[in-house]
């Protein structure tokens, strides 16, 4: 659990986030070197302007929250978001076409993205939505992303609304089976309802990379305490 705060992309995908909270969340991000923000692409400029002095990297979410755009306008944002300085993409897949069965559009649908973030020396990282999916469908879209050349592949966009039974955040369980899915190659980020210290740090002990929430302040104010 050394330097804990490098886990964290600081994260902000309100639909109401105003500039003023861009800026705090950029501001509370340097504070606490978090390794980026993540935030939504309209907002990718600003945060990238606040932070270029900084170690801070920026994150821009690509077809969010649901995935459902064509895979050329994904494209398009994401080489819209890397020309307005992001470091890094998230993008949400086609979640239908893989219910369908359909890899190879769920494939191609994240080449077109990843290609973007090549030419641009951008990381990509891909959203599967895992409370919608079943444990087959979570190993599928994770091949398929290191398939189509992603970075990392990623739990949850915290936006979903599960079915009975299911979690929609990031679960210990869901990090667990991506992990054993994919190659040492590919990384993962768990994102989606972190709000404590412990979930955090179980979440980084079955294999999370990279942790996305909107509560990182709090939890590194508990982690400080603990530390003292």
């Amino acid at each position: 659990m050394n330097s804990l705060n490098i886990y964290f992309d600081h994260t902000l995908l309100k639909p109401d986030a105003k500039k003023s909270d861009i800026i705090k969340l950029c501001e509370e991000a340097k504070k606490y070197s978090f390794y980026s923000v993540c935030v939504n692409s309209c907002n990718t400029g600003l945060a990238a302007s606040f932070l270029k002095d900084s170690s801070v990297k920026v994150t821009s979410v690509v077809g969010f929250p649901l995935g459902a755009m064509a895979s050329d306008a994904k494209a398009y944002e994401a080489d819209a978001a890397c020309a307005a300085g992001a470091d890094e993409i998230d993008m949400v897949i086609n979640i239908g076409a893989l219910k369908d069965g359909d890899t190879e559009y769920v494939t191609d649908d994240i080449a077109a993205v990843s290609s973007i973030c090549t030419d641009n020396d951008a990381v990509l990282k891909v959203i599967i939505e895992t409370c919608l999916l079943t444990d087959d469908e979570i190993v599928s879209a994770c091949r398929a992303a290191e398939r189509a050349g992603a970075d990392f592949v990623k739990t949850s966009t915290g936006f979903a609304s599960p079915p009975e039974g299911k979690t929609s955040g990031a679960t210990v369980r869901d990090v667990k089976l991506m992990r054993s899915a994919v190659s040492d190659n590919i990384k993962i980020k768990a994102s989606g309802g972190i709000h404590s210290l412990a979930q955090a740090h179980s979440l980084i002990e079955a294999g999370a990379d990279r942790l996305g929430a909107s509560a990182s302040v709090n939890i590194m104010e508990e982690y400080l305490r603990y530390l003292t």
